[in-house]
């Protein structure tokens, strides 16, 4: 059977200077090919859910982005206001300075914030952005996500040093074990990428290249 390869991807535009007819286009192009969801910064969750209603598409917004240095109180009223508007995934970029400074019970308290204002309403997938962490870091980001009951880890926020490589998506999936989702996000800008990350263990995909990658899969008579 062949796999359903657009349902893995969040369609994304999150620049600063994205427009309304720029959030217009994705939404239909979210349609068109039945992406999981269009991403978008807070400030177009209103628009995009008006555009995707009636269709299978979701939206998902950013919390704490791109830094993840806003409080927590901030984050989860965020999420709040985000959820209000139409979003039903969540995005959220954790505290990396409080991770970095071996403050656990910060970054914990941080996502749970976020996980508690979503229950029932949204998905929460937890961006550890793995561009800054070491190894045992991004261990523990992960471990402290799958605790507070988030739904996913995601590799990064594409707007920091580094996107989302198949050696961490490998990390990420062996310390959240099979049931908890995985989002590679930044960097990945075709088919094979795409492939690649899934084939690590990937069971979401960030990109605001969707149409090119679905385009390539359309071209090439092997899938």
């Amino acid at each position: 059977m062949t796999k359903n390869y657009a349902s893995y991807i969040d369609h994304t535009a999150l620049k600063a200077d994205t427009t309304k007819e720029q959030i217009l286009s994705l939404c239909e192009e979210a349609k068109t090919y039945s992406f999981a969801s269009v991403c978008v910064n807070p400030a177009w969750v209103k628009t995009a859910s008006a555009s995707l209603d009636g269709s299978s598409v979701k939206v998902c917004t950013v919390i704490g982005f791109p830094l993840g240095a806003s409080t927590a109180a901030v984050k989860k009223f965020e999420t709040s206001d985000a959820i209000s508007n139409g979003a039903t995934e969540i995005d959220m970029v954790i505290n990396i300075g409080a991770l970095k400074s071996g403050d656990d019970a910060t970054v914990k308290e941080d996502i749970l914030s976020v996980v508690e204002a979503a229950k029932g309403s949204a998905i929460v997938k937890v961006i550890i952005e793995t561009s800054l962490l070491t190894d045992i870091e991004k261990r523990k980001a992960c471990e402290l996500a799958l605790s507070a009951g988030a739904d996913f880890v995601k590799t990064s926020t594409g707007f920091s040093t580094g996107g989302a490589t198949v050696a961490d998506i490998k990390l990420m999936r062996a310390v959240v074990g099979p049931e908890m989702g995985v989002k590679a996000s930044g960097g990945v800008r075709n088919f094979d990428d795409m492939e690649m990350m899934i084939e690590a263990g990937a069971t979401r995909i960030g990109a605001s290249s969707g149409v090119q990658i679905m385009q390539g899969l359309e071209s090439n008579s092997d899938y």
